[in-house]
């Protein structure tokens, strides 16, 4: 079984986009769950609001032998400067990535009378 989403919102008016994707597939008694999502936001900026860009990295990862159950976390955010038609922008941008694996949920094959 494998289920997929993915969400696509973009705001010119805004310069803001913001894509998101989740995936669940359960294959050989594992359920993995993949949740990836981007933002990116563009910001006109003068240039006496000129500083250096910020960057961050955050990683996260969680073994749970009793629950059976693995988890990864990734996050990333930085920002970078374009210049477009003349104009100064600062590009403010954040990816993440979620991993989950755990023990597929068991179905019940007996039936009752």
């Amino acid at each position: 079984m494998r289920d997929l989403l993915f969400k696509n919102l973009t705001s010119t008016n805004k310069r803001k986009r913001v894509i998101a994707t989740s995936e669940i597939t359960d294959k050989a008694g594992v359920r993995s769950i993949i949740r990836r999502h981007f933002v990116c936001l563009a910001k006109e900026i003068n240039n006496n609001e000129m500083e250096k860009p910020l960057s961050c990295v955050y990683v996260l990862k969680e073994h749970n032998n009793k629950e059976q159950r693995e988890k990864f976390f990734c996050r990333i955010k930085g920002s970078i400067y374009a210049i477009n038609d003349g104009k100064l922008f600062l590009i403010l941008f954040s990816h993440s990535l979620k991993i989950t694996l755990a023990a597929a949920p068991q179905q019940n094959l007996m039936q009752h009378s």
